[in-house]
């Protein structure tokens, strides 16, 4: 039995025994060695099955204070096995079939500090930390501030020539060193925010089996039904604020990666603590691993997920409701379920189901379609008039165009007081079978209904856009290079300034680029995209791209809901972000050719947009954390994480 110095404070005597289904064993004398030194006022993580308990011990003296921790074995009873020391479980004479007990005890000192990514520091320990913690030896002697240690990670960073690289770099130093990781991405975030996110993360899942080092979230597949709260009790933080999950149906605009979708969930949560500043130990990334229906990655020895075709129906929607039942039995209705990369067909009947019941939001309808509101609103700044003034054609008819189209019209409607269903018919859409018109309703999908207005049938974007006129044109259809130069000219044709957003990722599949937005409306474009675009110089002008990025959007809208308590995510506060998003935008970022503020100032915009959504959540009953705080901006900021070095005592 291990003595805890400070028990009586602590209200219990903690005892570390090795169980079985016959015996429970206590603290072996070989283990007690262990701790034959001073008192120790560091964390110790006794793991046993799972479970995990922090306490400070005294090292010093055992319960019969003769300094050996009390060992009762005799000499007879330690075996030869192992080299002459004890194997008191029998693992050294056990055979390879033989099942053993995987017991461990950790301290968070010394060599397993130094692999703890949460407290890890490297060559920054200090010297009175590496004394007091048991580091001796086992660094090289200097001792190195954190901003030097960034830069060399960036230095190294710059070395490689594939993205991929960097993100492979990245990851493992997210999980060698956690605050390094974000003090690097939080001070670098225009360079590296493309090689942790979107477009180098399409490419990480792609090759995710291939590039697999360690696990970085939680699995669940099909075997696990009927345990799913038993699995979420198996994360080792019990605190969490923020999921993001996805079943991998449909990465980006990738197509079914199955279990390899996992890059994203990792992805999105890196984003809420470097731009958000919600506590890295309160986020979790889980895939929901149903199967998959890509026959490459069924074929693929180094695929990482279930080898079976996707689960539909029943199957599928009973997995999913005892993961939704499990996650707020073990974490309570306050914590945020982000829907990430699901196919239309069950995305938006998630979000259905759900939004009445839990704190749930869909990235992929929500989160666009806040951003982009914003960079229209911004945009009209710039071409006057207003939301009910413009017309509006989307090429893409899913999750993204449904979403923004819908939230527009909840804006305008805001906006004239006018009912909605008027307000939709300012905005038209195109799907893979041409406009989306009254004549076809009866065979489209419930989600583009709304959108289905009088018209006679047009099958090409080009003709949709000479016969509509629209004053902006956006894309989510998730296939490159479909504005074409004939659309572009079209929209220039009758729009002094044409409002062009291709917004589809990665890269190769946004509709146009901004040298060819720009180009062939002959420099006149208000243009943004999904993927980041160089600096295209027009005529002597420089035109910088805005990004019309949802990590404008997410983080902030995150902290503000995790800040307030919300129990529900309503379109309010979605509004309230996108409006708090196109404030931020200034006339110097107009001048430059981009509607949105620079990603440089991301945490403050952030903060902005947190305080502005925190706001909406008590103007509407829905928060749980009172009283509301007096400056809701400056408690953003104070709550937000920082990646800055804990001294040890």
């Amino acid at each position: 039995m291990l003595s805890i110095k400070g028990a009586s404070s602590l209200g219990t005597t903690v005892s570390c025994y090795k169980s079985s289904e016959t015996q429970r064993r206590p603290l072996s004398s070989t283990h007690a060695l262990l701790f034959q030194r001073r008192v120790v006022r560091i964390p110790v993580v006794c793991c046993v099955a799972g479970k995990r308990g922090g306490a400070l011990i005294d090292t010093n003296k055992n319960s019969n204070g003769n300094g050996n921790m009390g060992s009762t074995k005799s000499d007879a009873d330690v075996a030869a096995a192992g080299g002459g020391q004890e194997d008191p479980y029998g693992e050294d004479r056990a055979t390879e079939e033989q099942g053993v007990t995987p017991w461990t005890v950790s301290v968070a000192s010394g060599y397993n500090l130094l692999r703890d990514p949460h407290h890890n520091k490297g060559l920054a320990f200090s010297e009175k930390e590496r004394d007091a913690h048991y580091l001796r030896g086992l660094l090289p002697p200097t001792v190195v501030n954190q901003e030097l240690q960034e830069r060399k990670i960036m230095n190294n960073l710059r070395q490689y020539n594939l993205p991929l690289h960097r993100y492979i770099a990245m990851m493992d130093l997210q999980a060698q060193n956690e605050r390094l990781f974000y003090k690097v991405l939080i001070d670098n975030v225009e360079e590296l925010l493309p090689v942790v996110y979107t477009p180098t993360v399409g490419e990480a899942c792609q090759k995710y089996g291939s590039i697999f080092r360690h696990p970085q979230g939680l699995y669940i597949s099909l075997k696990d039904k009927g345990k799913i709260l038993d699995l979420l009790r198996n994360w080792p933080e019990k605190t969490i604020q923020v999921i993001v999950v996805t079943d991998g149906e449909r990465i980006l605009g990738l197509g079914d990666l199955g279990c390899q979708g996992m890059g994203i969930p990792v992805g999105k949560l890196a984003l809420y603590t470097a731009l958000g500043g919600v506590r890295p130990s309160a986020c979790l990334p889980i895939t929901i691993d149903v199967g998959t229906n890509n026959e490459k990655l069924l074929n693929d020895e180094f695929y990482i997920g279930l080898r079976q075709r996707r689960a539909t129906g029943k199957e599928y929607d009973e997995l999913l409701s005892e993961f939704m039942s499990a996650v707020k039995q073990n974490y309570g209705e306050k914590v945020l379920i982000q829907f990430e990369d699901f196919a239309n067909h069950n995305a938006f009947d998630l979000l259905a189901k759900y939004s009445k019941t839990h704190l749930v939001f869909n990235d992929d309808i929500q989160g666009t379609a806040s951003v982009v509101l914003a960079g229209l609103i911004a945009a009209l700044k710039q071409v006057e008039g207003t939301l009910a003034e413009h017309t509006f054609l989307f090429l893409g008819a899913g999750e993204a165009g449904t979403g923004i189209a819908e939230l527009i019209a909840l804006e305008m409607s805001k906006q004239t007081n006018a009912p909605l269903e008027e307000c939709r018919k300012k905005i038209w859409l195109v799907d893979s079978k041409g406009l989306i018109v009254a004549s076809r309703k009866g065979s489209l999908q419930h989600f583009k209904q709304p959108w289905a207005h009088e018209h006679e049938p047009v099958n090409t974007l080009l003709d949709a856009v000479q016969s509509i006129k629209p004053t902006v044109l956006i894309g989510t259809s998730g296939v490159g290079r479909t504005f074409t130069k004939e659309v572009v000219e079209a929209m220039a044709s009758f729009n002094k300034k044409p409002v062009i957003f291709s917004l589809s990722n990665p890269t190769s599949h946004s509709e146009c680029t901004a040298e060819e937005a720009y180009n062939w409306s002959e420099g006149r474009a208000i243009f943004a995209s999904g993927s980041p675009f160089d600096p295209v110089d027009y005529e002597g002008k420089t035109f910088v791209p805005g990004q019309a990025n949802n990590a404008y959007i997410f983080p902030g809208l995150g902290l503000g809901l995790v800040i307030s308590g919300a129990i529900r995510v309503h379109e309010d506060m979605l509004l309230a972000a996108s409006e708090a998003l196109a404030e931020q935008a200034t006339q110097e970022n107009f001048d430059k050719g981009s509607i949105f503020p620079p990603f440089k100032n991301i945490r403050k915009i952030s903060a902005h947009i947190a305080a502005k959504v925190a706001a909406k959540v008590y103007d509407l009953g829905l928060a749980s954390r009172l009283p509301r705080p007096d400056d809701l901006v400056k408690y953003a900021e104070s709550c937000m994480y920082s990646p800055a070095y804990r001294n040890y005592r």
